[in-house]
């Protein structure tokens, strides 16, 4: 009934889709090589359940239009669920360690753990540990840290904003993230009074972007392909980012300007690539939205639905 109303169509009165089938679509016993739908895959299940329903083809490329593969924590998760979990409060308990500046420093040099920065985008981007990540807490959270940390075991280090501890390692026990080292007890305050290096992301409002962008300006969009293909720059370079891991031969080598839908996505991408030792970059506030209300000229605009 869920997917009717996604697809436009009244609720069906009865439909059955058998779960062992092969890649045709046929009904299958085990020993004929018979798979499941998670086996099968989103696209082609959803295709399977709107054939069995009489619906059309076309309804489905359209849901399923710019959905990219599943995060790699998803069959972390999976196998969890099977082989059971730690309760919640056992998470809270080991993980809500508060740790002074010099503790934070020396289980950051002892460990392989990530440091992740919750906090909001501007405050990471005006000053923030180096080599740390930011994935703040008031975005797309814990789908973020699932798509880019990846493994479910990875150490982590939390810089949080004041009180809001307890609440970031719940969330991110939600999906699986249970290896939490401990926190920043007094946030980047406590870091910065102990006379420790910090480190900042150039960024720029978008009126500044305009008065400074030309055809020869290096620009990379760190949105969706779908979103992208709907309206960009004429001469930016899309590498969505939840692929950076993978294609950093990518990243341009000179300066270049960096922006995303809002300003969210282009601070999680500068801070990974900063992490990894990519420096010539420029933030670009608000992201298009932000460039869009400065009369740059951007290309026609696609319906993404439609292509017209």
């Amino acid at each position: 009934a869920y997917l009717a109303g996604l697809l436009g169509h009244p609720p069906p009165v009865y439909a059955h889709v058998p779960l062992v089938l092969n890649h045709e679509g046929k009904r299958l016993a085990k020993r004929d090589g018979a798979v499941t739908l998670a086996e099968l895959g989103v696209d082609r299940t959803l295709a399977l359940i709107s054939a069995s329903l009489g619906w059309p083809s076309a309804d489905i490329t359209e849901l399923l239009d710019g959905l990219g593969a599943p995060p790699a924590y998803f069959p972390q998760n999976v196998l969890m669920n099977i082989q059971g979990y730690q309760s919640l409060d056992t998470v809270i308990n080991k993980s809500l360690k508060p740790l002074s500046a010099q503790q934070f420093l020396a289980v950051a040099r002892e460990s392989s753990a990530v440091l992740l920065d919750v906090r909001k985008e501007a405050d990471f981007v005006a000053a923030h540990i180096p080599g740390s990540i930011f994935i703040g807490i008031d975005g797309n959270f814990a789908p973020w840290v699932g798509a880019l940390v990846m493994d479910v075991n990875q150490p982590l280090l939390l810089i949080t904003p004041h009180g809001r501890e307890q609440e970031t390692i719940t969330r991110l026990s939600r999906v699986g993230f249970d290896n939490v080292l401990g926190y920043l007890d007094g946030g980047m305050e406590a870091w910065t009074h102990a006379g420790f290096e910090t480190d900042q992301v150039e960024s720029i409002s978008p009126d500044t972007f305009a008065s400074k962008y030309s055809a020869d300006t290096v620009v990379v969009d760190a949105r969706k392909p779908g979103e992208y293909s709907a309206e960009h720059l004429p001469n930016a370079l899309n590498i969505p980012l939840d692929t950076v891991n993978s294609h950093l031969d990518a990243i341009p080598e000179e300066i270049f300007y960096l922006h995303c839908a809002g300003g969210y996505r282009s601070v999680i991408m500068a801070s990974i690539l900063k992490a990894r030792g990519i420096h010539n970059l420029i933030n670009v506030e608000q992201g298009i939205a932000g460039i869009r209300k400065t009369g740059l000229k951007l290309t026609d605009f696609v319906c993404p639905s439609t292509g017209k």
